[in-house]
């Protein structure tokens, strides 16, 4: 059985409308990772509008029972969430999966996004049934897929998700400071070309992966005023995929501020790195509206 995956916001930070954008996408993050018997969406960002409303087309009388993965509560992955149609829906259920925040589950922050100051629908006013079912650093089968969190470098914390079944293999990783990682940072100034090594856990959740999303916002000039902020190099997730023997890498979490032709420089520069390490590994970027099927890669 094969993964279908679907990019629906693929900026990182901000919404980006505009025409420097166009082609690979302004919404914040959102992704639709699905099986034949089940839907899987990670974040929520401004690109789970689009989502709801392809949703309710596809299934215009259907109950829905959708299973939500949030990698963190920034604004960013969570903003779409009050304009995601499904949720309004009272034949609908949806589970929703996070790290808790001290005493905050993932519900409790999504609601508090819903708070008079901040929106005119409260949380309680939504009609679906929404469960919060807490994934930190664990697993679970949910319709005979595996799902396994892991933990990244972010500020405040953040989760990945792998997604397994029937030896099919999608890595879901954004707001991941994986140069924050390495052993020796400056080894990437003495020799910028070296393979990076990462910690071990890190290389084994990506281990084999068909297909891994990774943030891949900076370049590496631009990431040294930006140290800290949550994001990596993507060079970096390059020499993570190589490591991790991926078969393919979606650049994903693009900068505000990078147009269209940025990004492309940015994959064409990935492209080149991976072939100077001798891998099999084709990168690309994710774009809005972009759709795989993960099945013989």
């Amino acid at each position: 059985m094969a993964f279908f995956v679907k990019f629906w916001g693929t900026r990182g930070s901000i919404p980006t409308p505009g025409a420097r954008t166009r082609r690979y996408g302004g919404n914040t993050s959102c992704v639709e990772v699905r099986t034949e018997d089940a839907i899987f969406i990670c974040d929520g960002g401004t690109g789970l509008r689009e989502l709801g409303i392809d949703l309710s087309r596809r299934y215009p009388s259907q109950p829905l029972t959708l299973h939500m993965f949030f990698s963190h509560p920034h604004w960013d992955h969570i903003q779409g969430f009050p304009f995601f149609a499904p949720v309004y829906a009272p034949t609908n259920t949806i589970y929703v999966y996070g790290a808790s925040k001290g005493d905050h589950s993932i519900a409790d922050l999504l609601s508090g996004q819903m708070q008079s100051s901040y929106f005119p629908v409260d949380f309680k006013d939504l009609s679906g049934k929404i469960i919060a079912a807490e994934l930190d650093g664990g697993s679970a089968t949910v319709h005979d897929v595996r799902v396994t969190a892991f933990r990244q470098q972010h500020p405040g914390g953040s989760l990945g998700f792998i997604f397994e079944h029937d030896a099919r293999k999608v890595v879901y990783s954004t707001d991941n400071e994986l140069d924050k990682m390495l052993p020796d940072p400056d080894a990437v100034l003495r020799d910028p070309w070296a393979l990076r090594k990462l910690p071990d856990e890190m290389v084994e959740a990506a281990r084999g992966a068909d297909l891994l999303i990774a943030d891949a916002q900076y370049t590496d000039g631009e990431y040294a005023p930006k140290v800290g902020w949550g994001h990596p190099r993507a060079s970096t997730v390059v020499d993570w995929a190589v490591a991790a023997g991926v078969k393919h890498v979606a650049l994903y979490h693009h900068d505000p501020m990078h147009a269209d032709r940025d990004v492309e420089a940015k994959v064409d520069s990935c492209n080149e790195r991976a072939k100077r390490h001798g891998a099999k590994l084709t990168v690309f970027a994710a774009r809005e509206g972009m759709e795989l099927k993960i099945e013989d890669w």
